[in-house]
């Protein structure tokens, strides 16, 4: 059902069975996919491609020109998955030229209120961000992390699969796969054991991770040392091969 005072944009693509509420506007270039609701007030700017079965609540804006003062009305992107939930207030803005020109969005996301995902971010699926949690340009997100309320992460830094950034955390460097920090600026403070269980982990993989995270943080060792005392271990575990495929990755360095 599309409201009577809902503005939709000639240019605009809706699919089946959408539904737009009252004083909602969609711009031109926007795509929305079938089974999505849009509540009231809500903002959709293009281009932007929305997948389908996804909710966005009131007064959220998604899809609007990024706050990088280099923008220059470039026709950048925001690309979306499918069942995302977007609550109130949340913003997410398209990416930039100095970057791929896109923001992407996973699928099957918590995006609770006044969240904030900044311009050329890549976030992954079933990620949950609490309220007001917010990303910087160029933040790239793992799948299955959590952000923590209040908490913030710098431009450019990278969050790895199963981390949990916890509340007022500001995380200025790498986050590896699985770690919890807490802290201004962030620190890491242990394993998210927690998740790990609940996503199905086993044990000995758990404690695997648990070793890795001891080489890493607890040693005194350096990167090399750590991932050299890991190797038995990466053999035999995926979990451990992640964290160490992340660490080598890293160009900002991890949290310490």
């Amino acid at each position: 059902m599309i409201h009577s005072t809902a503005i939709i944009e000639p240019g605009a693509k809706l699919g089946n069975n959408v539904s737009v509420g009252p004083y909602s506007y969609i711009g031109n270039d926007v795509v929305i996919g079938d089974n999505c609701i849009i509540e009231s007030h809500v903002v959709v700017k293009g281009p932007s491609t929305i997948g389908a079965g996804n909710h966005i609540f009131q007064f959220a804006s998604v899809g609007e020109a990024c706050q990088d003062k280099k923008y220059n009305n470039e026709p950048t992107t925001l690309i979306m998955g499918d069942n995302n939930v977007i609550r109130e207030c949340a913003t997410i803005h398209r990416g930039t030229i100095q970057d791929q020109g896109v923001t992407k969005i996973g699928s099957n996301n918590l995006f609770m209120a006044y969240t904030h995902v900044a311009h050329d971010a890549v976030i992954g699926d079933n990620v949950i961000f609490a309220n007001n949690a917010s990303v910087a340009g160029h933040v790239h997100v793992g799948d299955w992390v959590i952000l923590g309320g209040n908490s913030g992460v710098h431009q450019f830094c990278k969050i790895g699969a199963h981390a949990f950034i916890g509340m007022y955390s500001g995380v200025n460097k790498d986050v590896p796969p699985f770690v919890t920090t807490i802290g201004m600026p962030a620190g890491p403070a242990a394993i998210n054991k927690e998740g790990m269980k609940r996503r199905g982990f086993e044990s000995d993989e758990i404690m695997a991770v648990r070793r890795a995270y001891k080489a890493f943080y607890r040693k005194s060792l350096g990167v090399e040392e750590a991932i050299e005392s890991l190797s038995e271990d990466a053999a035999k575990y995926p979990a451990v091969q992640l964290m160490i495929y992340f660490v080598k990755g890293s160009e900002r360095g991890i949290v310490r």
